[in-house]
């Protein structure tokens, strides 16, 4: 019986040494607070660094002020930086009367073949039948075209009859003579930039693609800014994604608004609001500028024309400048002759005169569509557009 109490004794002491322990232990550590809803939070796991990561700033390290931590080593390279873009600057174009005369010189050197060939042909001391089928074969080589060459020969050949002599400077005034009046000075070449009124005048730009036409309505506005007249823009060839920032380009550069729309937009919708805002603005003119389409496209000619109907809706169109590439020849003939049955074409832009075109197509296509040519493209630069003056031109062909 001792023996039993014993044992009962010793576990009893055994269990209360245990029970001790386990409540020293659970004071020792914090619980964690009882939770504030009913769903459990769970704490993620402090990530893993990783090779490159900066260690932790010990907490317990002191602190500094602004004035103590310096800057990154930047290598030694200048900080830069970036400042807002500012608006380009307002360009002053030179002013339009006479360009052609100072542009004379780039012009003879691409032209100088036809006259120089001609005069040299007529200085010959015997012109016979093969002398003048030379000079025929040289006027049509030059695009000049074969009822305006038939006409020109004949007067020459009546006039040279008749002068009998031949001195070089004679025979230079003859050419001359005869070449101004088969451009026929006569025509009226000033691009309308009047309405008479009181909206501006509008002047639509057509023509085919790769012709510069983009370019050529963007060095228009410069022509018209040169000489007082206040622009507006309307980009409405809306199928090419770069030619309304390219439009938009020109006309910042000369203080013009441009009006656009969305890519693939109604370009007869962003050409009425184009008049619509040079209405609301008081400008002077609206350039409009068309798709450069391909004039064997029925289809989207028959859209340019409704082009033309919709911006008539706020008055009469005041110009229809046809943009042909003279480095074409004959074949810009063809072009004309469809646009001019879709739009009536009130005058003609030659662009490339500068490079390996021959100066005969002027001619040529005036005296296919009975419009004038009203301007001239004489090289890259920004005022190489220039107002055709049939004297100043023909000077130029003839060379000294």
């Amino acid at each position: 019986m001792e023996t039993v109490i014993l044992v009962v004794v010793i576990a009893l002491v055994a269990i209360g040494a245990i029970g001790g322990l386990v409540v020293g232990t659970l004071k020792k550590r914090k619980l964690p607070p009882p939770e504030s809803s009913s769903t459990p939070t769970i704490t993620a796991p402090p990530a893993e660094p990783h090779v490159g990561d900066e260690a932790e700033t010990p907490r317990d390290e002191p602190r500094r002020t602004i004035e103590e931590v310096g800057l990154p080593d930047s290598g030694g390279a200048p900080v830069v930086v970036e400042e807002p873009a500012a608006p380009p600057a307002i360009e002053i174009p030179e002013p339009s009367a006479g360009r052609l005369v100072r542009l004379r010189a780039r012009l003879a050197r691409s032209q100088n073949s036809l006259g120089k060939g001609l005069l040299t042909l007529l200085s010959r001391e015997h012109l016979d039948e093969e002398t003048w089928e030379e000079i025929e074969e040289t006027l049509l080589t030059a695009d000049v075209g074969v009822a305006p060459t038939q006409e020109l020969v004949e007067r020459l050949r009546e006039r040279v009859r008749v002068l009998g002599t031949r001195s070089p400077q004679e025979l230079r005034t003859l050419l001359a003579q005869e070449l101004v009046q088969l451009l026929d000075p006569q025509l009226d070449r000033v691009v309308k930039t009047e309405s008479g009124l009181d909206t501006p005048a509008v002047v639509m730009v057509v023509g085919v693609n790769g012709t510069g036409k983009t370019t050529t309505t963007g060095k228009l506005a410069r022509v018209l800014v040169a000489d007082g007249r206040s622009v507006v823009l309307g980009a409405a060839d809306t199928f090419r994604a770069a030619a309304a920032d390219q439009l938009q380009t020109w006309g910042e550069r000369v203080g013009a608004r441009t009006v656009r729309g969305p890519e693939g937009g109604d370009p007869a919708s962003v050409a009425f609001d184009a008049v619509k805002e040079g209405i609301a603005e008081g400008a002077d003119v609206v350039l409009i500028d068309t798709a450069g389409r391909l004039h064997t496209k029925t289809g989207l000619m028959d859209e340019l024309g409704k082009v033309k109907r919709v911006v008539e809706k706020h008055g009469p169109l005041d110009e229809v400048l046809l943009v042909l590439d003279a480095t074409t020849g004959q074949n810009g003939l063809v072009q004309a002759r469809v646009f001019a049955e879709v739009v009536d074409i009130s005058g003609i832009v030659l662009t490339k005169l500068d490079g390996t075109a021959k100066g005969g197509i002027v001619i040529a296509v005036q005296r296919e569509l009975g419009v004038p040519v009203k301007l001239v493209g004489l090289g890259e630069g920004a005022d190489d557009l220039a107002p055709f003056e049939p004297e100043a031109f023909v000077d130029a062909l003839i060379g000294d």
